[in-house]
This record gives C-alpha cells, sequence and structure tokens, in this order.
C-alpha cells in the first residue's frame, strides 16, 4: 500500500451496525469517590444531566 493508498483509505467515512459498537460507560466523581452514571437512581441521574459546566478564572492574586 502506498501513502496516497492510506491516505484515501484514512479518510473513507467508518459506519458502523449497531452490534459492532462497544458501550461507552460515563463515570463522575459523587461524594468523593467515582461511580459509573448507569448505576444512580432516577432523582440521581436528573442531577447529573443538570450539572452545568464551567471553567474557574485565574487569580491575580499578587497583584497588590
Amino acid at each position: 500500500m502506498t501513502l496516497a493508498e492510506a491516505k484515501a483509505k484514512a479518510k473513507e467515512k467508518i459506519i458502523l451496525k449497531d452490534e459492532e459498537r462497544t458501550r461507552c460507560e460515563v463515570w463522575t466523581r459523587v461524594m468523593g469517590y467515582h461511580r459509573p452514571v448507569a448505576g444512580f437512581n432516577v432523582g440521581k441521574k436528573g442531577e447529573f444531566y443538570e450539572r452545568k459546566y464551567f471553567k474557574e478564572a485565574a487569580c491575580d492574586c499578587g497583584a497588590r
């Protein structure tokens, strides 16, 4: 296989059937330890999906 053939093959769209897929398990940190979201009850799953993600701004604590 030439480099051009390899590049062309890499650009091909991969289509998987549902039975060929691998289930992705989502874990999250709860009360200091990690747990899979699949093991949560209905209320805890609702809380998980309502979470807001944010990026904290850097503190300029040394500028006085």
